[in-house]
């Protein structure tokens, strides 16, 4: 039985656009399209740090909805349904952010812990290092000639993804962290910091 399942997950609001009438102004996984929305989909990720399986879903749209639908995807099979807690790590997307999403989440999976990444960290959040892959390797170009084709290549993508990949390693240590804030903290202070604090 698992004890702790750790899962990394990011929900952006993607729209991809396919077809002739919005090709010039498609989406990246970090912007709303701008274009009108006659042929798109959202695209939603759930990455599992530990055991490297993704949980992916195409939506007609954004939203709470579809992001409890991704929530549920992972949590109702195991190990994340019997394991005694699952961290979900987050961003503060509009369908998932404050406390009213964690006590959401939280009363219909006990055993989920919620927890926000902290704001102007997405390089925390390995699954936005998955959705710049996404963008490289599958959106790029944008030759999709229906939905299904764009949902079908994400779909066998993802298969793909968790075949060939490998857990990123980080380069900075702990020692590293309280070298820096030791620098940091050694540092003088800006002269309108000594005024107010005096």
């Amino acid at each position: 039985m698992v004890q702790n399942a750790m899962n990394c997950q990011n929900c952006h609001n993607t729209l991809l656009a396919v077809g002739s009438a919005t090709t010039a102004k498609t989406a990246t996984p970090f912007r709303v399209a701008v274009a009108v929305a006659v042929n798109c989909v959202a695209y939603l990720a759930a990455l599992d740090v530990h055991r490297l399986k993704l949980f992916g879903r195409c939506e007609a749209q954004s939203g709470i909805a579809s992001f409890d639908r991704l929530v549920a995807q992972a949590l109702t099979q195991d190990p994340y349904r019997s394991a005694r807690r699952v961290f979900w790590i987050m961003d503060n997307g509009s369908s998932h952010r404050g406390q009213r999403s964690v006590e959401r989440l939280q009363n219909r999976y006990p055993n989920l812990r919620v927890i926000h990444g902290p704001l102007h960290a997405s390089w925390l959040n390995q699954i936005k290092i998955y959705f710049s892959i996404i963008q490289r390797k599958v959106l790029t170009p944008n030759d999709f000639s229906s939905l299904e084709m764009l949902a079908d290549r994400l779909e066998h993508f993802e298969r793909h993804y968790e075949v060939i990949a490998k857990p990123f390693e980080r380069k900075f240590t702990r020692d590293d962290l309280t070298e820096l804030v030791h620098r940091l903290h050694l540092q003088p202070q800006p002269m309108a910091a000594l005024l107010t604090s005096a």
